[in-house]
């Protein structure tokens, strides 16, 4: 948390407040009559913690005022609570404060707040649900004017600042939201100072340990740390110095990577905090994009870097704005981090959009930060859960920049494909694709793409859809147009699965039993509900029962349907099915949308949209109803030191098979030197009880992290 955050924490008066604002924006003629409005109007009301009420809409302004110099908007922080906690009206706040005021103070007001009395469980439906609903409301009224968010964000900061007055539960539910909602829009918005603050504060309350455990191991380190990033500091700038860059126009910081940075790295390496690459940065800045270059090219001449890890938003920003050469070198048996940016590309990185409105003139706007993913929120979504689900998606994820053939940029998630890259284009050129190139090499369109590919798309004449690919392409967009166009292909697919396994069952007596059936019966619920499959087979038996001859009828009349239980797989049939084959074509696994078609005696198994399938149920072949044997195995993942000892690793996972533990993925450290390695281990079993299991593995391995993947926010 930085100083000023915690200056603001300690500030529990109304003029302990007002100076706090004075100290960060001249307090014009309309901010004092805002701030008196403020304290009349919100008199007699106090907050949690017993400190008068309009101490906090006075230090949310000063918190707006800390990354935005705009009048208005601080304005609008003095009055953000007024027209939802008082009498005034919108159209009081226009006519004394103007109409660009009212505005934002409308739209924060249509951002409806989860208050306190709402708070259900952290891990309740309606957690989810009221989350959804408040970050929908919240993005859809900023796309107006975004100056409604920044505010709200600062809002949301001063209260993670105060949340020590909730109780411990509340504490977590409003921590938890911050974590997953506001802080990705931070991000998103590139202001990573704000991003920052919030990570760590909402870090502090969910996961009290782990931050005291990293805020004990810096402050234990502290003089070490600063001692070895003073020694790089002076030896970088002695250097720089010696080559000509001037100590005027040359500015170098050190850093810390934060709490909440820290655990994330510790988490996703599988790594002690003492092995995180990048925990020591220094940030040097000068005045033009090309003297980037020039001191990159002096730092690797000076110091050996990890050429693996060096990264150029300079020359490829980020789609917030962000422009930073990072690069990670060798220094006298450390490593540090090293960011080149110039002073404009700090301001862009530190304050992002707010950049526009605290430095009016003298700041290039060509890389200011892009807001096309606030409006295409836009789209209605009638699931709100699906809605809150894909714009997280799209705001955690991390970027990388590819490019067209003609050098335009685009930035995509981190695991991105060719074809979602077709359907960033347009989405006609995803749903038309048919071949890709990267780097002029054709490859398949599934191919994961990497930062700086050059890619293109070949096209055809008609729409390809591919259903079962829905799974493998990694952005909102591309999902969604892929479900859009399957989903009348999926409606002919269970009708006509539907006909054709009621057909299948009646094969030995009648060649078409549809022609017999009544026209209300809902083919389409066939393939997914086996009660309704019984239902419509004694219907069926008793409509042609009595067209049969006596043999017949006999056994039409005891006619069962039973189940095998193949592979995981429920088939249900009045044949004798003795073999389960999963087809190649489509390549089903476990938790796919499946259909199996009759074949001798064997259940032949295919994605529900397989190209071949579609093609084979619609002409009618023998189909049988099947499903998915329930999985009631529970995935866990953990993190083990192991002796770097030959065969540990081969014991450890004798160990784990023994107690009927089922590995799913598995990655091993490489490091020659130390006496441990790191092993990063997911896996399934029936045990439920994951104190239980904990304590079971640690009689072989000690445990470094383990968690259910169940677990939210894990």
């Amino acid at each position: 948390m930085n100083n000023f955050s915690q200056e603001l924490k300690l500030i529990n008066t109304i003029d302990g407040a007002i100076k706090a604002l004075a100290s960060s924006i001249q307090i014009t003629p309309n901010i004092q009559k805002a701030i008196d409005f403020c304290i009349i109007a919100h008199e007699g009301q106090t907050r949690k913690s017993g400190e008068p009420y309009s101490v906090h809409p006075i230090l949310v302004a000063t918190i707006t005022a800390y990354f935005s110099n705009d009048e208005n908007m601080v304005t609008a922080a003095l009055l953000h609570d007024i027209v939802e906690d008082t009498d005034c009206t919108i159209e009081e706040i226009e006519s004394f404060y103007g109409q660009e005021v009212a505005n934002i103070v409308d739209g924060l007001t249509k951002i409806v707040e989860i208050r306190e009395h709402e708070l259900t469980s952290s891990t309740s439906h309606e957690k989810l649900l009221s989350s959804a609903l408040s970050f929908r409301k919240m993005l859809i009224a900023s796309i107006e004017d975004v100056r409604v968010l920044v505010v709200k964000l600062c809002d949301r900061l001063h209260n993670m600042l105060t949340l020590d007055a909730l109780s411990p539960e509340k504490q977590i539910r409003i921590a938890e939201e911050t974590l997953v909602v506001y802080a990705p829009i931070a991000h998103r918005l590139g202001i990573s100072t704000l991003k920052n603050d919030l990570e760590d504060l909402a870090f502090m309350y969910i996961y009290p340990d782990e931050y005291k455990a990293i805020d004990n191991y810096l402050e234990e380190y502290q003089n070490k740390i600063q001692l070895k990033l003073n020694d790089f500091v002076s030896t970088t700038k002695s250097m720089l110095e010696y080559y000509g860059f001037s100590s005027d126009n040359l500015k170098i910081f050190s850093r810390i990577k934060h709490h909440y940075s820290i655990f994330l790295k510790m988490q996703r390496k599988g790594v002690t905090i003492d092995e995180i690459l990048d925990l020591l940065a220094i940030r040097i800045l000068i005045d033009e994009p090309i003297q980037c270059y020039d001191v990159l090219g002096h730092i690797h001449m000076k110091f050996k870097p990890l050429i693996a890890r060096f990264k150029d938003y300079v020359s490829t920003p980020k789609e917030n704005g962000y422009q930073t050469i990072h690069t990670t070198v060798f220094y006298d048996s450390n490593i540090y981090e090293v960011q080149i940016r110039t002073f404009d590309m700090n301001k862009i990185a530190e304050y992002g959009v707010a950049a526009h409105w605290k430095y009016k003139s003298g700041l290039n706007n060509a890389h200011a930060p892009n807001l096309k993913w606030l409006h295409s929120l836009e789209f209605e979504n009638e699931n709100i859960e699906e809605f809150y689900s894909d714009a997280k998606q799209d705001l955690y994820s991390e970027e990388i920049v590819v490019y067209s053939p003609k050098g335009n940029t685009f930035a995509l998630p981190r695991g991105a494909t060719a074809l979602d890259f077709a359907y960033l284009i347009h989405t006609d050129v995803g749903n038309t694709a048919i071949e890709s190139y990267i780097n002029n090499v054709k490859v398949p369109l599934l191919t994961e793409l990497k930062s700086s590919d050059i890619i293109s798309i070949k096209t055809t004449d008609h729409q390809i859809p591919r259903c079962s690919w829905l799974s493998m392409v990694q952005t909102t967009r591309a999902k969604k147009a892929i479900k859009l166009l399957c989903g009348t292909r999926l409606k002919e697919i269970d009708e006509a699965s539907g006909k054709n396994i009621i057909n299948t069952i009646f094969s030995r007596y009648k060649k078409d039993i549809l022609s017999e059936l009544s026209n209300n019966i809902k083919f389409h619920k066939i393939p997914h509900i086996l009660d309704y499959v019984k239902e419509i087979k004694k219907k069926a038996t008793e409509q042609i029962v009595s067209k049969l001859g006596f043999v017949a009828r006999f056994k039409i009349q005891n006619l069962t349907i039973k189940k095998y239980k193949i592979n995981k797989v429920l088939v249900y049939s009045n044949f004798s099915i003795n073999n389960l084959l999963f087809e190649h074509c489509c390549h089903p696994k476990f938790g796919d949308d499946i259909v199996a078609f009759k074949e001798k005696n064997s259940a032949v198994i295919h994605h529900k949209m397989c190209n071949k399938a579609y093609k084979k149920i619609l002409s009618g072949d023998d189909m049988l109803f099947c499903k998915w044997e329930e999985n009631n195995l529970h995935n866990y993942k953990m993190v083990v030191s192991i002796p770097n000892i030959k065969g540990e690793l081969a014991k450890l996972l004798t160990y784990l098979s023994t107690h009927d533990i089922n590995i799913a993925f598995i990655e091993y450290g490489r490091d020659k030197i130390s006496h441990t390695r790191f092993c990063e281990i997911e896996f399934e079993t029936t045990n439920a009880n994951k104190e239980q299991l904990k304590t079971l593995i640690e009689k072989r391995v000690k445990i470094i992290d383990f968690f259910s993947k169940a677990d939210a926010y894990k």
